[in-house]
């Protein structure tokens, strides 16, 4: 229900502030730019459905070894202490824990292209446990929430587009991303445990956060003491072999099952393959509305009132320029990255503004892909409190990563 408000917003937005331009500064091209951006947003959404084809038929392939070889129940009962308190409607040793824990450990290694097929198989693994079809269950949102909150323990595409645009020590920025992306991720946790009356002061739930910490502190220790060539380097090669680890752990497992592990595959395979055309009414649906809602101008109108009111309280008005980067976040991945990159070139990528928009995007996830995406892909319709949460949890990550920016970087 909240996607359907703000999908209209998007449209009744973009329509008055073209009528404005229209008659009040006699723009004739502002509809037309508007068409335009509503067909190739249109193309953009049809194009990454099919982009997600083959990736999707890869892993959840992959997965369906793995479910009927056993692994997939093996990490559930592993992820059971921690997955069962903050997923209470999940029954005990379920395989969809197994699938949460594969998720959520691919997201924190930065491996988006595996973390995203095992979202969406999780997902399928949720619905089936949802006893209303078209409205998001508990766990769906915490699912959803913990996913759109973006937490990443090793931002390294962050980094690898910094030294693209020639920043002197490209790895600066991890420090300020790893806090600021923990700041949202921890928000989200504690807004969703609140609205279905999850007791954090769990032992398991102690113990899980207080390791993650020590985790983050452990990784921050270890990128100061390295160059980030060599962080580069290391980061790429861990996911790599543990990528193709998995791949061969699960074929192994489904030897040792003695199941056939190719037509396990096939049977897999084809599940990507629907999923990927389940999702390209939704993705075109939501990419549409934000091509129009930035096409008309109105982000642009946003951006300049907010200037107006920083400089007329007295305020710092550098972090401005990074606002494009931090309203389209939220909006459109592909649109924060080329904003962020960018705000880069026009500004240099050591200038206060190029590690700001750095920060922010390694900060969150995308909230509306994220949900057009995996809800469209079970066809979730009321999302219940899944947005609100996600996108306060957005704007906790974006203040941190403004007021970070300012504690490590002032001096640009």
């Amino acid at each position: 229900m909240v996607l359907n408000y703000i999908w209209i917003a998007f449209f009744l937005i973009a329509f008055v502030v073209a009528a404005g331009k229209l008659i009040l500064l006699g723009d004739t091209e502002v509809f037309t730019q508007i068409i335009n951006s509503s067909f190739e947003s249109a193309k953009t959404g049809f194009e990454i459905s099919i982009g997600l084809t083959g990736v999707l038929s890869l892993w959840l392939g992959i997965m369906k070894i793995g479910e009927m070889g056993g692994v997939i129940q093996t990490f559930a009962r592993v992820a059971a202490p921690v997955f069962g308190k903050l997923f209470p409607g999940i029954p005990e040793n379920h395989p969809v824990t197994g699938s949460i824990f594969m998720n959520i450990s691919a997201n924190l290694l930065g491996l988006d292209n595996a973390a995203t097929p095992m979202g969406l198989k999780t997902m399928q693994q949720l619905q089936e446990l949802n006893p209303d079809k078209e409205k998001a269950s508990n766990p769906m949102i915490m699912f959803l929430c913990i996913n759109a909150s973006g937490l990443t323990l090793i931002p390294i595409t962050i980094m690898m587009y910094r030294a693209q645009m020639g920043a002197a020590n490209p790895s600066d920025v991890f420090l300020p991303i790893m806090l600021a992306t923990f700041a949202s991720t921890l928000v989200a946790v504690l807004l969703v445990c609140f609205r279905q009356k999850i007791n954090l002061l769990q032992k398991s739930l102690l113990l899980f956060f207080g390791g993650l910490v020590a985790v983050i502190g452990g990784l921050v220790w270890l990128f100061n003491t390295i160059d980030q060539e060599q962080a580069s380097l290391y980061s790429t090669l861990f996911a790599n072999t543990l990528l193709f680890t998995i791949i061969c752990g699960f074929i192994v497992s489904g030897m040792r099952k003695k199941i056939n592990v190719y037509d396990a595959f096939i049977e897999g395979a084809k599940e990507g393959f629907k999923t990927a055309v389940t999702i390209i009414p939704y993705l075109i649906g939501i990419l549409v509305g934000i091509g129009i809602f930035r096409a008309s101008g109105a982000m642009d109108f946003l951006i300049d009132l907010a200037r107006a009111g920083v400089a007329a309280v007295g305020l710092d008005t550098r972090f401005v320029e990074g606002l494009p980067t931090i309203l389209m976040k939220p909006l459109s991945g592909s649109g924060a990255r080329g904003m962020m990159l960018d705000a880069m070139n026009t500004y240099g990528a050591d200038s206060f503004v190029g590690r700001l928009v750095s920060i922010v995007q390694g900060s969150t996830d995308t909230t509306f892909y994220v949900v057009a995406l995996y809800y469209g892909s079970v066809g979730i319709r009321n999302t219940r409190y899944t947005i609100q949460c996600s996108l306060f949890a957005d704007l906790i990550g974006a203040i941190t990563a403004v007021l970070l920016t300012y504690m490590f970087f002032s001096y640009v």
